[in-house]
């Protein structure tokens, strides 16, 4: 049930090699065995890419690489963190005094996120503190997640060290609230799925209110993930959080052209919802309102009646205050129609028509072109995987997660996986020496795996 809290598993250790290793790697450590350990799983999202902060429902399922973290809940109150991968240094800090640091998003700011966030929401005066060794298995920076399943995992930590309980879906919007310390300001898809995933299904996360419904994949074929080995990392650029602030911006503009009160709209599909018409006709309006030339800060100003100073102070955030001109006819363009793709690849799920496959790829072919051409998220290695993974079989293929470096997916028929996974090694990791390295989890075919637990050893 999506009400109750994560599931806490008794487990035999001697069963568990990886939670045997890091047992050993945490008494080495501190000296004293961990008491319990949480796990938070990355995702791959299958369709619905940059839409969740525009209020829209997306579709992602779970994946087996997450992060799993050992901890003792301690009688001093300092957090001290260790992670297994020794490029990742140590960090300690005071519980009652909690600093994350903006500018730099370094990987113990992410737990600290998940941290504050449980904190504030009990109003914890004297939270416990906690020795944690983590460890990951998420390539960073790669659209899985890894950040976020961390943002996770730390706040289930929190929860349980501190004896207290929540619901999943009070986890999941806590940890999509508390992200934004870091400065990201994402929408919810990333922590939805990783508290709500169950095994062997994807998920329709629809937001406000917060829900989550079973999408049976189809069978006969396997979802791929294939990492571009570029890097990107939302927190540390500013792409993401300017599309964000271009669909805000085109929020006010359409509702202003109709009618709306402007300054109470705040995302795409409030447009849509206080008008009543469907996503066609959302489309439709764009076309009409929209022009398609970037516009700059000041006809922005000019078309909502306000002065330059209040469109700094009351709608474009701290971080993209020296942003001049905003292309919003693409964001808003990419948006209607990616939610429209994805309500149309539920549809095909549910009703299994004997060419699901061939319309399914047709929609990811579909949202990587949008994400190309329209919210300009992808790069030249992302297309050329993605023409890769189109050339040696897949029926869909297109980024996933924020985009500009990271991952894509394809849906490639199950006959043809293992010649097809084998194709693309050579053609795209095994013609550089540096990918070489990494090829080994940079391919890989997933299935719908499990959402966030708590570990305690039988």
């Amino acid at each position: 049930m999506a009400g109750d809290g994560p599931a806490a598993l008794p487990v035999q250790l001697v069963e568990q090699p990886r939670l045997q290793k890091l047992k050993e790697m945490f008494v080495s450590k501190y000296g004293s065995a961990p008491k319990f350990y949480a796990r938070a799983p990355g995702r791959v999202n299958l369709i619905g890419e940059h839409i969740d902060y525009c209020g829209y429902a997306v579709l992602p399922m779970a994946i087996e690489q997450d992060i799993l973290i050992a901890v003792e809940p301690v009688q001093t109150q300092v957090v001290q963190l260790a992670n297994t991968n020794s490029s990742y240094l140590d960090f300690s800090t005071s519980v009652n005094n909690i600093q994350i640091n903006k500018t730099k998003p370094q990987w113990h700011n992410y737990f600290l996120c998940g941290l504050k966030g449980i904190q504030e929401h009990f109003g914890l005066n004297n939270p416990t503190g906690m020795n944690c060794l983590l460890d990951g298995t998420i390539p960073p920076s790669s659209g899985l997640s890894s950040s976020s399943a961390l943002v996770c995992c730390a706040g289930l930590v929190t929860l349980r060290a501190n004896g207290k309980t929540l619901s999943k879906v009070e986890l999941a919007e806590i940890c999509t609230k508390s992200e934004c310390y870091i400065g990201t300001e994402g929408g919810g898809m990333d922590q939805s799925i990783s508290f709500l995933a169950e095994e062997g299904t994807a998920k329709l996360i629809e937001f406000n209110p917060l829900r989550a419904t079973d999408v049976r994949l189809p069978s006969g074929a396997a979802f791929v993930i294939a990492n571009s080995c570029v890097e990107m990392n939302k927190a540390a650029t500013s792409h993401f959080n300017i599309r964000v602030m271009e669909c805000r911006l085109a929020t006010k503009l359409l509702s202003k052209s109709k009618g709306l009160d402007w300054k109470k709209t705040l995302r795409l599909h409030d447009v849509q919802t206080k008008l009543g018409v469907s996503l066609e006709e959302m489309l439709t309006i764009v076309e009409e309102v929209l022009h398609p030339e970037p516009y700059s800060t000041e006809e922005i100003c000019k078309c909502l009646g306000i002065s330059l100073e209040e469109l700094r102070s009351q709608i474009l955030s701290q971080n993209i205050q020296d942003v001049s001109t905003f292309k919003l006819y693409q964001r808003a363009k990419h948006v209607y129609s990616e939610a429209a793709r994805v309500l149309e690849f539920q549809k095909i799920c549910s009703k299994a028509p004997a060419n699901a496959l061939q319309l399914l790829g047709e929609l990811m072919n579909q949202s990587h072109i949008s994400c190309r051409e329209m919210y300009e998220c992808s790069c030249p290695e992302l297309d050329r995987l993605v023409d890769i993974c189109l050339q040696f079989g897949a029926i869909g293929s297109r980024l996933t997660g924020a985009g500009w470096g990271g991952c894509i997916v394809s849906m490639v028929p199950t006959d043809k996986l293992s010649t097809f996974l084998k194709n693309v090694k050579k053609a795209y990791y095994q013609t550089d020496g540096q990918r070489l390295a990494g090829e080994n989890n940079s391919l890989f075919a997933t299935k719908p795996g499990r959402g966030a637990l708590v570990f305690v050893e039988a």
